[in-house]
């Protein structure tokens, strides 16, 4: 539709200086426009400019058009959102106005024009005058056709919109009359993107000075996901959009993890895993094709701000289903992180990190920019004596000695971050796994005597088991501080804790435990009492006993805070499981035999709360210690020297006899015969739980 280009347009003059006045950023794309305008060399005819919703396009648009006219240039739009899918409807709309030489020819919405888009490219626009521009806005990228004619390379310019920069974002909230206090949390959920910033701030300024802090309400979320995201073809595709949302990336493999957690919920005898891998496939094509998703190394991730607009609705909407798919993407990437190497292993422990990004204390000691700044690699030939170097400069020398003396003893305890391209090592940490007590390590290292010291008192590391320490964390440029070091030494320890094989207690040695306590506190890493000393600096060692809150139970205790904020109350966590010595262990078995038929005595025996029935995941801790006895006594029938065992054990315990006398008799055996089948059946069942106690099921 031809625009007026006359001045004596009141109303039209006074839009045109408020729109001028409240439009910020763009100078490289109205650099771009500008140059087709004065018809500068090598500048482009059709300028083609893509984003998702809410970018912005319509508004540079309408910026075009005000440049267009200031320098008499006639304007004709074009929205696509207001024609019919015919080239005549183009043709009605536009008149002989975009036929004529110098307009400029502004079409919105170009999505929508698929119908006629062919005819666009081959007939109509190689007809318009020598001098035309032409600007096409789309929330989709041009398709190869466009390329595909050699003629268009010449004279068609593509433009990605991306967010706004941040002085731009910032000077939007200023033009909007945001308090200056707010803007930090409406820049935090907005970031750059126009639409999200433009409603955030509408709603902050209406707030007013007296507010000290801002969140989107709901009323905001649903606009935005109105105008960025709009209606999706069906439950499943929303389903898919929100793990994608959720997720730090999406490939197919986490797609089905996504949608087998939706089966679940419904009728998983009608869905097989043939179908849920061919609803992961066309799902992922789905999402690989929406205008606000893009493709990375690790897969398709959504852009911020509908990232999110998406995960703020389902949390409200139906918070049930949010906890289940957050667990279904979390399990997921558990069970890849257990088993995936280099670089995958890395993305993946990064994505792991990445779900606690709303319990409030993460994202504090995380800044999610260790891919490409620093690479992980093992120590190399000729990197001791840097490694001893970065140690001298950040810890001193005494420090420096420890480490020369554990890179001769254990060389492959240690990992190196390096500079990319030059290969220059930065930063290390050593990983420590200790199997038992060595009077020469504890000598030369006052850290690893503390260690001991503390597991001997407090839960001493049983046989086959081990302890281990994150015992050198040493980026000098930034020493024990976020950066993108920290961040990969957190996912290394990370791996640590989840790979362990019969890990008894880890310590996180920190040199500055005030600033690191909240992010202790929130991985639940106690404090031990001794604070030794290296070089004349303390460190405070962070301990946690794996035998008591398992990897499994340590992810659940803050599943409510990091779904919810900071602000939820988390559910009741169990109760921390039993360690007891082999001493104990036996004592302990021997009673609960004798106590089989007496429920409130099995619920209170120290097994009914260790791993071998926290195993049975049954509720009833006396039932389930009740299973465990009848398992175990039962395997004693798999060989026939044992099987008289089996008979002893079956009559003493669990046939109801009110005497052992009684049992001898029942079973026809001498006193002494008996007592010595049931001390040996006993033994035996003994040694069996205590090897399910410390490998759990498996080891049977």
């Amino acid at each position: 539709m031809p625009e007026p280009t006359g001045t004596g347009h009141r109303l039209e003059e006074r839009l045109r200086a408020a729109r001028e006045r409240g439009f910020v950023g763009r100078p490289a794309e109205r650099a771009v426009f500008r140059a087709a305008l004065d018809g500068a060399e090598d500048a482009c005819c059709v300028l083609y400019v893509h984003g998702p919703g809410g970018i912005g396009k319509s508004a540079l648009l309408q910026r075009f058009a005000d440049d267009a006219r200031a320098a008499g240039r006639p304007v004709c739009r074009v929205d696509g959102r207001t024609l019919g899918p015919s080239p005549e409807a183009f043709e009605e709309q536009t008149g002989d106005a975009a036929r004529a030489p110098g307009t400029v020819l502004l079409v919105d919405t170009f999505e929508r024009c698929d119908d006629i888009g062919p005819w666009l490219r081959r007939d109509f626009i190689p007809g318009l005058a020598r001098d035309a521009l032409v600007v096409v806005a789309s929330r989709r990228p041009p398709g190869p056709e466009w390329r595909a004619d050699l003629g268009w390379g010449e004279v068609l310019r593509v433009v990605a919109l991306r967010n706004l920069a941040p002085d731009d974002a910032a000077a939007l909230l200023d033009l909007r009359g945001v308090p200056r206090q707010l803007r930090p949390s409406v820049l935090a959920f907005a970031g750059g993107h126009p639409l999200a910033l433009s409603l955030a701030a509408e709603v902050a300024a209406a707030d007013g000075a007296a507010a000290h802090d801002w969140a989107p309400a709901q009323d905001v979320i649903e606009t935005l996901l109105s105008e960025l995201v709009g209606a999706v073809p069906s439950a499943a595709h929303r389903h898919a959009l929100e793990g994608c949302a959720h997720a730090w990336s999406t490939t197919e493999e986490l797609l089905r993890a996504v949608l087998g957690s939706a089966d679940a919920d419904t009728d998983t005898d009608t869905k097989g895993d043939t179908d849920t891998k061919a609803d992961a496939d066309a799902l992922f094509g789905w999402l690989r094709g929406l205008p606000f998703v893009e493709s990375g190394s690790g897969g398709l991730f959504p852009h911020d701000v509908v990232r999110d607009a998406l995960d703020a609705d389902l949390r409200w909407r139906d918070p049930q289903g949010y906890e289940q798919m957050h667990r279904a993407i979390r399990d997921h990437l558990l069970d890849r992180a257990r088993t995936a190497h280099g670089p995958v292993a890395l993305h993946t422990l990064r994505a792991l990190s990445f779900l606690h990004r709303h319990g409030g204390v993460m994202p504090d000691f995380i800044t999610w920019r260790g891919e490409g700044e620093v690479q992980e690699d093992a120590l190399r030939d000729g990197d001791p004596a840097v490694v001893v170097e970065l140690a001298r400069a950040a810890e001193g020398e005494e420090s420096a000695r420890i480490v020369e003396f554990w890179l001769g003893r254990r060389p492959g305890a240690f990992t190196v971050y390096r500079r990319p391209g030059t290969g220059e090592p930065v930063g290390f940490m050593a990983w420590l796994r200790l199997d038992a007590l060595n009077t020469r390590e504890t000598e030369a290292d006052p850290v690893v005597a503390a260690a001991w010291e503390h597991s001997r008192t407090h839960g001493p590391v049983r046989s086959g088991e081990h302890l281990a320490l994150a015992r050198f964390m040493v980026y000098p440029a930034v020493y024990q501080r976020p950066s993108p070091v920290s961040d990969l030494i957190g996912m290394r320890v990370l791996s640590e804790w989840l790979r362990a094989d019969r890990l008894a207690w880890s310590y996180m040695v920190i040199a500055d435990p005030k600033f690191w306590q909240p992010q202790m506190d929130y991985l639940d890493l106690q404090a031990i009492p001794a604070t030794p000393s290296v070089g004349g600096r303390g460190y405070t060692l962070f301990a946690h006993d794996w035998r008591a809150v398992p990897v499994e139970r340590w992810l659940d205790r803050r599943v409510a805070q990091e779904l919810f904020g900071p602000q939820a109350r988390p559910a009741g966590a169990p109760p921390e499981l039993a360690v007891l010595a082999r001493e104990e262990f036996d004592a302990a078995v021997r009673d609960a035999l004798g106590a089989f038929g007496r429920a409130e005595v099995l619920g209170a025996s120290p097994l009914a709360r260790s791993r071998l029935v926290a195993d049975q995941g049954d509720p009833d801790p006396a039932e389930a210690l009740r299973t465990v006895l009848v398992e175990a006594v039962d395997t004693l029938t798999r060989d026939a020297r044992s099987a008289r065992l089996h008979r002893v054990l079956a009559t003493t315990f669990f046939h109801g006899v009110p005497t052992r006398e009684a049992a001898a008799e029942r079973l026809d055996l001498p006193p002494s015969t008996y007592r010595r089948h049931l001390a040996r059946g006993i033994g035996q069942v003994c040694d069996r739980l205590w090897e399910r106690e410390l490998y759990g099921a498996a080891a049977e």
